[in-house]
Order: structure tokens, then sequence, then C-alpha cells
């Protein structure tokens, strides 16, 4: 056997894409301190925290606006299953966050789904996790992004038809009732 066929599987480690947008970036500078398109372990058993207070968060937020804590992840394996999954509190008593449409107040927390859009202020990070099987860290990648998020990923509304019924917007040049002309008239 060759030393490649005798070496162990590589494991699989699970990731959670983060894409951080804010509409006063170019300005203001508040996501200088990450660290954009590099992979980045974190001990399974660590909270990746996210703030303004460098002392405390693993990722910070230059804004005096965020608080010193904002959010925080954690790593966990779900209950009788291999599957990995993340965490969000929010740590903020002054801002709600909101995760897709669910508000979370201070100290509110739920599972991240593994594709959402996180909110606070005008702050919008869209996560994504891609599966690993690594028990013993995971890692962050971290991405910014030039357009918002919100706006990208919206489709326009669109207003209520009844079942039966048509919308005076489909038909924007008929706003008269039809009128039955003989094919013999001109």
């Amino acid at each position: 056997m060759t030393s490649f066929e005798e070496a162990e599987t590589e494991e699989t480690v699970t990731c959670l894409h983060m894409t951080f947008y804010h509409p006063c970036q170019e300005d203001k500078m508040m996501f200088r301190c990450l660290n954009f398109c590099k992979r980045e372990q974190v001990r399974a058993d660590e909270m990746a925290k996210f703030g303004r207070d460098s002392s405390v968060c693993r990722y910070n937020l230059m804004d005096a606006r965020v608080s010193r804590v904002q959010f925080s992840l954690q790593f966990y394996r779900k209950l009788n299953s291999s599957e990995h999954g993340f965490e969000i509190k929010n740590m903020s008593k002054k801002t709600k966050l909101t995760v897709d449409q669910t508000e979370l107040g201070y100290l509110n927390k739920i599972d991240l789904p593994w594709k959402c859009i996180i909110c606070f202020g005008d702050y919008q990070i869209l996560a994504e996790t891609q599966e690993g099987e690594s028990m013993d860290y995971f890692e962050t990648h971290l991405h910014l992004a030039k357009v918002p998020i919100l706006q990208e990923r919206c489709l326009p509304s669109l207003q209520p038809v009844a079942e039966n019924s048509f919308s005076s917007s489909s038909f924007p040049s008929q706003e008269k009732s039809p009128v039955e002309i003989d094919e013999n008239e001109s």
C-alpha cells in the first residue's frame, strides 16, 4: 500500500459563509476589522461573538451604534444526529435582531436556518451554512456585498388578485369595457 492509501480520511468542516452589507460601508468602513475572503477556524466550544468590543468579540464592527456584543453564534451537534447547526442569540439590550422574519429581543435565541438573512439597524448579513463532519471546530468565511442583500434577494411586491378576477394593473391599456363589433362593420 502507498502512503496515500494509508493516510487518514480527511474530515470535512462545517463552514458558515457570511456576506455583510451596510449602506455607509464605503464612507465609514465599519467592516475594516473583518477578515474577508479567507476562511477562519473557530473551536467548536467557542462562541463566535459579533460587536464593537474587540476585547470580547472575535468579529468587530467599527460603529458606535453597534452594541458592545451585538449577537453570538454557538456551534452544536443536533441530538441523535450527525448534523451540526448554529444557534444565534441577540446580545443587544437596545437593538432587535431579525433572522429572516423572526424578531429576537435581548437574550432571545433560535436555530440559524441553513440560509437566512440577519438584520439589525442598517446591517444586513446573508448567512449560509455548508455542512461538514468535524466536531472539533468550524470555519467562517466572510464576504462583503456591494449591493443591499435584501434588495438583491426580494421579488417585487405583487398586488393580491382574487382567483376569479383580474387585476386592473394586468391590462393597463384596457380602461374601457370591451365593445363588440360586427365583422362587416369598419
